[in-house]
């Protein structure tokens, strides 16, 4: 005769939940911080696999003083630095300015960075012209921190107007400048990886010397496309930099969801044998340190690095959420790692290199130059004004020669009311 089964408990599913909801307050000890200056640095051409640790620390320059501490810290010019903070600076005004707009009903969406400015703007310092950005739709502090790049061309962007050179065709954020190493942003998630590691291995078999830098969300890490991204930037060691971040939130859902619970989103790059480091995506100093070195990385044919920049999406994920249905309403003011502005600020002026009037100049300046942006640019057109792109564009772009029936059914719209 068998013998009988053991008796055993009934198998269950773990169900990540976040460490605060509405009406608590969050307990942020799943971050798993580190003390500034803390962290070692390794060397440039550092295996992937001895990069383990450092996917599981945090890197930090600034500590809670506002003075830089350790190995990673890049000694940057206070000139360089005052650019970081006034690129800030920028970003969020425009943010703060654009919010309005729609609110106004002068375009039909948009998303704020606030809270993550300092991840674009020392990255889009850290990196060469020519580099290209593959960006997800949080990243225009990597425009706004060029000077180069023109405000009023933006914001014809967003208002989808005469002179927004996507004519309408992209949501309003999902930016495309190419002579700025700005791809066009996809509305798919995750595809923009995989298109980062495939421009990057395009640039190599050319024998060209610029590298790509691909942008995905913490939620976005999910999708397959990522995955497929790491396993070809690991087997053909592409000149890209893989960049993570981890806001803590994709719209309602929790990071833990995406599987950074048990682990860190560095660690993937590990384990798919890429160079991968966690950094805080609030320390510009940190920001900027780590960048150079993934780019230099890449540059010297070392291969990929990851980077996960553990940050917190202060607003709402897009004007059509409301974060107080799923999360406490002070948490930004609560998050470990602090507003990355204040930090930067506050180490500027340790230095003596900056001052509350220099600061509140900043400001007024910097809002006076926004405010005539937009200005300039509601001259060609809002979305509730008109002079927007004519209906008879949608038949344009399609084919480099229009053929016969497109050509026809262009001149019928045309006659009915479309503009030329």
């Amino acid at each position: 005769m068998s013998e009988p089964l053991p008796q055993r408990q009934a198998l269950r599913l773990h169900v990540p939940e976040p460490t605060g909801r509405p009406g608590c307050h969050t307990d942020f000890s799943y971050l798993h911080l580190s003390a500034a200056g803390e962290v070692r640095k390794p060397p440039l051409d550092a295996a992937p696999r001895d990069t383990a640790d450092m996917a599981y620390s945090l890197v930090r320059v600034l500590d809670e003083n506002g003075q830089a501490m350790g190995p990673w810290d890049p000694q940057l010019s206070p000139e360089l630095m005052r650019r970081g903070l006034r690129a800030m600076l920028k970003t969020r005004i425009f943010d703060a300015r654009m919010l309005i707009a729609q609110r106004q009903k002068k375009m039909s969406f948009y998303m704020q960075s606030l809270g993550e400015e300092a991840i674009g703007s020392a990255h889009a310092l850290a990196i060469d012209q020519g580099d290209m950005c593959f960006p997800t739709y949080r990243q225009q502090s990597l425009l706004l921190a060029r000077d180069d790049v023109d405000m009023v061309e933006l914001i014809c962007q967003l208002l989808s107007n005469e002179r927004d050179p996507l004519k309408g065709r992209q949501l309003p954020v999902m930016y495309s400048i190419k002579r700025a190493g700005f791809f066009s942003i996809s509305g798919n998630l995750a595809t923009q990886f995989i298109q980062a590691v495939g421009w990057a291995m395009a640039s190599a078999i050319k024998g060209d010397t610029r590298i790509a830098s691909g942008w995905i969300g913490d939620g976005a890490t999910a999708e397959a496309d990522f995955h497929t991204a790491l396993t070809f930037a690991h087997v053909y060691r592409a000149p890209v930099i893989l960049n993570v971040v981890n806001n803590q939130w994709a719209i309602s859902t929790f990071q833990a969801i995406a599987g950074g619970e048990a682990t860190t989103f560095a660690a993937r790059g590990v384990g798919c044998g890429i160079a991968s480091l966690r950094v805080d995506g609030n320390d510009f100093l940190a920001v900027y340190a780590v960048s150079k070195w993934a780019a230099e990385r890449a540059r010297s044919n070392l291969g990929p690095t990851l980077i996960e920049w553990v940050t917190y999406r202060a607003g709402p994920h897009s004007t059509s959420d409301d974060p107080s249905k799923y999360r406490p309403a002070d948490d930004w003011s609560k998050f470990p790692l602090g507003d990355p502005i204040t930090r930067l600020r506050q180490h500027l002026t340790l230095q003596g290199e900056w001052s509350d009037t220099q600061h509140e100049a900043t400001q007024k300046e910097l809002e006076a130059e926004v405010g005539a942006a937009l200005k300039a640019a509601e001259r060609f057109g809002t979305l509730g004004h008109g002079h927007v792109p004519s209906i008879a564009s949608m038949f344009e772009d399609v084919y480099k020669d229009m053929p016969p029936h497109l050509i026809d059914q262009m001149q019928q719209v045309q006659k009915l009311g479309g503009r030329p």
